[in-house]
């Protein structure tokens, strides 16, 4: 099955960007979709954006629409999130997730999970 690895990570100050990448191993990535997820600490993971495995269907959550990216290379096997004007409230742990079926905002519906990574945006 596919295993996932997240990186990019890293701190920034306020208004600065990053680019996570979720690389793929071990299974037919092509046919996965991928979420992004985030978890602050004392609080739940929630949901940052997801693709199909077409590269359609790109959603995002309210707090990130307009600032954040995500997209996917099916021939490196790889996610990418391109996050521009980070704020301070967008640090945590950022996961990424597969599914056998179509992209969703659940986290429950994803059965694959990366180790995440780690981002901290300094004010």
């Amino acid at each position: 099955q596919v295993h996932l690895v997240e990186s990019g990570g890293g701190l920034v100050q306020a208004g600065g960007s990053l680019r996570l990448s979720c690389a793929a191993s071990r299974g037919a990535f092509s046919t996965y979709a991928i979420g992004w997820f985030r978890q602050a600490p004392g609080k739940e993971r929630e949901f940052v954006a997801a693709i199909n495995w077409s590269g359609d269907y790109p959603g995002y959550s309210n707090s990130v629409k307009g600032r954040f990216t995500i997209s996917r290379d099916n021939a490196k096997d790889t996610v990418y999130l391109q996050m521009n004007s980070l704020r301070p409230e967008d640090t945590g742990v950022y996961y990424c997730a597969a599914r056998y079926m179509g992209a969703t905002e659940n986290a429950d519906d994803y059965d694959l999970w990366g180790q995440g990574t780690q981002v901290t945006i300094s004010s």
